[in-house]
């Protein structure tokens, strides 16, 4: 079997393969299954892992368990948010009042007095400066949020242009939208 094409059912409380339940678990809420091939599933004893069997990768359990991106998975234990590798291993000591997931090997997260930063797989800032609100890295560029308003930045903290706009989009093909203190797109 292989785990790409197990599905979610529409009540999201089961694994379908070509339509049909693969596991016999009675399961309260299921998410997808990602690399590399692990689903966060929960059941009356909490949130956790399993694998393509159908098995838990772990004995622990957690308020809260969501799907791996770069080996990281985020999870909640105790309203701390702190993410575990494909062993059910806690990857660093920190715990944040929220965790984004991993992309470009970096994560965003919100610290207890509700600011965010970036942090990078064992768990250590990427930059020393935190925001009102930081987004995920697109092509090694990301939205912050500032007391003065909006700006990109690099992967490093590093400042892409130096313009502060009142609302900002993430880059595509070279672009971002953009908000003026005129009100207007640019």
């Amino acid at each position: 079997m292989n785990w790409r094409d197990i599905q979610v059912n529409e009540d999201e409380t089961d694994f379908l393969l070509d339509g049909k339940q693969i596991f016999e678990t009675e399961f309260l809420k299921v998410l997808k299954f990602h690399e590399p091939g692990l689903a966060p599933v929960a059941d009356l004893t909490g949130w956790y892992h399993i694998d393509y069997n159908g098995s838990p990768i772990y004995s622990k359990r957690y308020e809260r368990a969501f799907g791996f991106y770069y080996n990281r998975a985020a999870v909640v234990e105790n309203g701390s948010w702190f993410h575990v590798d494909p062993y059910g291993n806690r990857v660093y000591s920190q715990h944040f009042k929220w965790t984004g997931n991993y992309q470009q090997n970096v994560c965003v997260v919100r610290n207890d007095k509700n600011e965010y930063c970036h942090i990078d797989l064992n768990g250590n800032p990427v930059y020393e400066a935190r925001y009102q609100y930081a987004g995920d890295y697109y092509d090694n560029i990301c939205c912050v949020k500032t007391q003065l308003g909006w700006k990109h930045i690099r992967k490093d903290g590093s400042d892409l242009n130096g313009k502060i706009l009142n609302d900002l989009g993430v880059f595509h093909k070279g672009y971002a939208t953009a908000k003026d203190n005129r009100g207007g797109i640019i």
